[in-house]
């Protein structure tokens, strides 16, 4: 046995790039699966996971510094892309002045902060300025996740996009004019090379981003592109601005493709859900790629080192710099108290923070070289000075190699802080729910007025959606929430406010407005949360394929049994009603189902405090739980059912 580890610890040690690769995005791969079972942040797995790769074949080894970081540029790019590209500026109209807070005077004081305490566990001033710069970020790749988790009101959601999103290129380029001041000496000398290179810097992003973003709108209006290019095109569009732009400004392309993104994203009726859902799955496999490469690069010896620094570093940030920098950089703004509150204890730091910390490590000893380098040829007094000069980068370096192991252990508290113990405070502050058990309805039938009263009773908040305001006119009398809204509209699948919801149940009288609902919202919600009501054209057993509906253009038939919009308003115009039954040791679901004679239609299933949507393929609880279903009445009442009143 010793020899087979053995044995496969060698292989690994000498495995060719192209192995090494396929390993890299299979481990990815299982460990973002593994964390969604496990209902556990992603990149906490993903960064063990490559740490302890990390231990037995580091990515330099097998890819070399220039092709690594190289790649680590290009995936980072991509992952701002696909971000900015869901960045919509219709979310914030009432939040404009708070995110321009957020990105501006919320970052400069961050940033102030943060350099601060990176001087207080004993940086250098040169290295904690560029410390602070790097780490004002948040990133999607963390907000994302804890976003999908969490699902808050649409106004934090918002906030926290663009904040995560948009300060991603500002610290990028803030640690770029923090770098070029270091490498310019003195004050005096940085300062107009520091304000010319922030000028050609937006000037570079701003240019490239609209130009090409016109370019690409242009011909997509003009249908000059083919659907099934659509995906990689824009990958093109989006590789090319930030090569071009790093050509004609170093470190610009960050910000290029930020702007080119929000500006695709925000054209009127420019179609792009090819772009986002190919883009989407990008994301997911470069975040996990990444994570898993950058963590292999820090050894234990390393985080031993730097762990007291680190974890003083830790508490002061978390406790201290986002506090601060959250309730005074919003000073003043119309952002309600409980939503700073929840701002003020959500920073997780994501890969860009370990992207650019590991980039500019290397970037202080190439410096170094350099200017080494130059000393020799150049000699003299001239040469003493440089060669002064590459000694006090040489050990700038040496200190900027600690930023590694220190981000790391950063990103990994932070994450591991934010991602579980924010879901709590959000629920307690009422902006957010970490197991969301609501129930969508599109459609306002008498019987889901009827369920939606029996599930808000239990304790399960709903939403009632239509079109038409006047065919709410019963459930807002019940009190309950309704939205007037197109359940296919835009607004409906991106904008409307799901806090709290987890499924949906599609029943509209039309069975294709159903299943275009159920396939919106499983990017929403996920297939496993999506439902309509049985088709008319659905039946029980698949008997023709060329007649029958495919099964990826439908959703899955709600209740148990299931049934069409046409079959339950027979049933409720017959006077069967909305019952709540409480399943007991003396009232099972086989009583249950005897008393009604297997007339009854299960709809929901309440549970040690989850909801479910009864469907044919559900287990059905037997002795335990609440069911809320339409049923005949009976001719004797029993004490276990709950009827509507």
């Amino acid at each position: 046995m010793a020899d087979l580890w053995t044995d496969a610890l060698d292989a690994l040690r000498g495995m060719p790039p192209g192995s090494y690769m396929a390993l890299v995005i299979v481990l990815a791969v299982v460990c973002q699966w593994l964390a969604w079972k496990l209902r556990t942040p992603s990149i906490l797995i993903l960064l063990i996971v490559g740490f302890g790769l990390g231990q037995v074949v580091t990515p330099e080894e097998v890819l070399g510094r220039d092709v690594l970081f190289g790649g680590v540029t290009i995936m980072v790019g991509i992952i701002l892309f696909e971000g900015s590209l869901s960045l919509r500026l219709k979310h914030v109209r009432d939040l404009g002045r708070p995110v321009l807070r957020l990105c501006s005077a919320t970052v400069l004081i961050a940033w102030v902060l943060i350099t601060g305490s990176a001087l207080l566990v004993g940086f250098d001033i040169k290295v904690a300025l560029l410390v602070g710069a790097i780490l004002v970020v948040t990133g999607p790749t963390v907000i994302n996740p804890i976003l999908r988790s969490l699902r808050p009101t649409r106004r934090v959601s918002s906030l926290l996009r663009w904040e995560g999103i948009v300060v991603d290129p500002i610290g990028a380029v803030l640690a770029v004019l923090v770098f070029q001041g270091v490498l310019a000496g003195g004050v005096g000398e940085a300062l107009p090379t520091l304000l010319l290179s922030l000028l050609r810097t937006v000037a570079v992003g701003f240019g490239v981003a609209v130009a090409l973003g016109a370019v690409l709108e242009l011909v997509m209006r003009r249908n000059a592109i083919p659907d099934f290019l659509h995906g990689v095109v824009f990958l093109a569009a989006a590789v090319g601005a930030l090569v071009v732009s790093n050509i004609l400004q170093p470190e610009s392309g960050l910000l290029t493709v930020t702007v080119l993104g929000v500006f695709l994203g925000n054209r009127p009726e420019l179609h792009l859900e090819h772009v986002r859902e190919f883009k989407e799955h990008l994301q997911v496999l470069f975040v996990g790629g990444l994570f898993v490469v950058l963590a292999g690069r820090v050894t234990p010896e390393q985080l031993w080192a730097v762990a007291p620094q680190a974890l003083l570093f830790l508490l002061l940030l978390v406790l201290v710099v986002r506090p601060v920098s959250i309730w005074a950089g919003l000073w003043g703004t119309k952002v309600t108290r409980a939503e700073k509150t929840l701002l003020a204890c959500m920073a997780p730091r994501g890969i860009i923070a370990a992207a650019v910390t590991s980039i500019f490590a290397l970037e202080f000893s190439h410096a170094a070289e350099r200017l080494a380098d130059r000393a020799t040829e150049v000699g003299g007094a001239e040469g003493a000075e440089l060669r002064r000069q590459a000694t006090e980068l040489a050990g700038l370096a040496v200190e900027a190699e600690q930023m590694v192991p220190l981000v790391f252990i950063v990103i990994v508290c932070t994450v591991t802080i934010y991602g579980f113990g924010v879901g709590r405070l959000a629920e307690r502050l009422s902006l957010a729910s970490t197991s969301p058990q609501g129930i969508l309805f599109a459609g306002t039938s008498r019987w889901v007025v009827d369920a939606a009263r029996l599930l808000e009773e239990t304790g399960v908040p709903t939403l009632i959606v239509a079109r038409e305001y006047r065919t709410l006119a019963r459930a807002r009398m019940a009190g309950l929430t309704t939205e007037t809204a197109n359940i296919l509209s835009e607004y409906a699948v991106k904008d409307m406010n799901l806090a709290g919801i987890g499924s949906l149940v599609a029943c509209t009288p039309d069975d294709e407005t159903n299943a275009t609902a159920t396939r919106e919202f499983t990017h929403v919600l996920g297939r496993a949360h999506v439902f309509q009501l049985r088709r008319r054209d659905q039946p029980k057993r698949p008997e023709n394929q060329r007649r029958d509906t495919a099964g990826h253009l439908t959703g899955r038939a709600a209740f148990r049994p299931p049934l069409s919009f046409e079959e339950l308003e027979l049933r409720v115009d017959s006077g069967m009603t909305m019952k709540k039954t409480r399943l007991s040791s003396e009232f099972t679901l086989a009583q249950f189902v005897e008393k009604y004679d297997g007339e009854a239609v299960i709809m929901f299933v309440h549970r040690d405090g989850r909801t479910h949507v009864a469907h044919e393929g559900a287990r059905l609880p037997e002795r335990d739980g609440v069911l809320i279903s339409l049923v005949p009445e009976p001719v004797r009442p029993d004490a276990d059912d709950q009827p509507l009143t």
